[in-house]
């Protein structure tokens, strides 16, 4: 997961929760509250390919011209991420025809020589490489830019420090490739990814085969029940990007683990998905100062809570989407408000438990179905275990996870 520069949280214009989703738009553009990048100089020049920056002369609320009938377009969000980019970027063009892919280089505002590499690897790769530079805005505003900007008829997310598996990639490719023909194409492809954590030998692979069929078209009601810790991270997803411009998905700017609510806030727009039993991301963890290790996200707990309450924001009322989908986001919230809890408490600090308690209440005040729900499932109710020694079995319990897993 890329390490980008953390400042003052943007806040996410108020979604509606509890209400079934509507197309947002015309014809699949995007919402009127999406905006260009801001205004900035050109200071790289124009490169072969014709590099992208804050001038790119786009109107505002239309998606790019799919003239060159792109597949998948892979975004890859890159801040300061010199040393990784080219790895990223040759795997995501590790496959014999990369006509119909798009990589789509969002330079963050990168103070080293990512800038450079981008528009690199652009003219070296003219027509399926592209490189944007923009002010930085963090992970969510150039994940945004990249959605924005996206002329595949499927969007991925890869940070530039991650990278694809060969095998996997042409399975995804020709799975894409043949909803070009039909009527009613995917709406998401989930496929498993793999913790490549820094110095452990045993790669831990997260399957989804015990919850969905593989190779078939499914909707939300013919899955299984995930298991306790189990769910769809935004490097298990592959979304319709059409799909995701119809949500009308703003990630906060300046904010950590937006993924949570890139994994999230889109599903009631996915009528139809597909799973492939192929590991095909893999997550590079474990190096230093990066945000998912646990003494950084001690520190950026705060961010926790907003992405949080976005999640609850974005969480429909039981009635109103399939049966299955509401039973999958009321177990991700209840995830998510449970991490989130974790480390208030790992924070041992006593305005945390307080905020801790208070993360709970609000999810009962905002919506007293949605609160019962959450608060049924298994690990809702351990981490609200009472007093000292629930705090004390809880933090034993996340070092054992840790240990065991090697999450961070």
């Amino acid at each position: 997961m890329t390490n980008f520069t953390g400042t003052t949280p943007q806040p996410q214009p108020d979604l509606q929760r509890g209400t079934i989703p509507q197309t947002h738009g015309e014809g699949g553009k995007l919402p009127p509250e999406r905006t260009l990048v801001d205004t900035q100089e050109n200071t790289q020049g124009d490169t072969a390919g014709n590099t992208t920056d804050s001038t790119t002369d786009n109107t505002p609320g239309t998606t790019p011209a799919n003239t060159t009938a792109k597949t998948l377009t892979f975004v890859v969000p890159a801040y300061n991420m010199e040393q990784y980019l080219e790895r990223c970027v040759a795997s995501l063009l590790d496959t014999p025809d990369t006509g119909d892919i798009e990589v789509l280089i969002v330079d963050d505002g990168s103070s080293d020589t990512t800038p450079e590499l981008a528009d690199r690897l652009q003219a070296a790769h003219p027509g399926v490489v592209r490189a944007i530079h923009q002010p930085n805005k963090g992970h969510g505003g150039a994940v945004n830019t990249g959605i924005r900007e996206a002329a595949g008829m499927y969007v991925k997310v890869v940070d530039a420090d991650d990278w694809v598996g060969k095998a996997s990639l042409g399975q995804v490719m020709e799975t894409l490739r043949a909803q070009h023909s039909q009527q009613e194409p995917i709406d998401l492809l989930v496929t498993d990814y793999v913790y490549d954590k820094v110095g452990k030998r045993n790669k831990h692979v997260v399957h989804f085969s015990n919850v969905m069929d593989a190779n078939k078209r499914l909707g939300w009601d013919d899955l299984r029940h995930f298991g306790i810790a189990q769910y769809m991270i935004m490097h298990a997803l592959t979304f319709r990007t059409a799909v995701v411009r119809e949500s009308g998905m703003i990630l906060p700017e300046h904010t950590f683990y937006v993924d949570f609510i890139y994994s999230y806030q889109p599903f009631p727009w996915v009528r139809r998905l597909m799973y492939l039993d192929t590991p095909f991301y893999h997550y590079f963890i474990g190096r230093e100062g990066q945000s998912v290790q646990t003494d950084v996200m001690i520190r950026r707990v705060r961010q926790l809570q907003l992405v949080n309450h976005l999640m609850l924001e974005a969480t429909p009322e039981r009635g109103t989407v399939p049966d299955g989908l509401y039973r999958y986001m009321i177990h991700f919230l209840s995830i998510n408000s449970v991490v989130t809890s974790v480390f208030l408490i790992l924070s041992r600090d006593r305005e945390n438990y307080r905020q801790k308690d208070r993360l709970w209440h609000d999810i009962d005040v905002t919506s007293p179905q949605i609160g019962h729900d959450v608060r049924h499932k298994l690990v809702s109710r351990a981490i609200n275990l009472h007093g000292r020694t629930g705090r004390f079995i809880i933090r034993h319990g996340y070092n054992i996870a840790e240990h065991v897993v090697g999450f961070n």
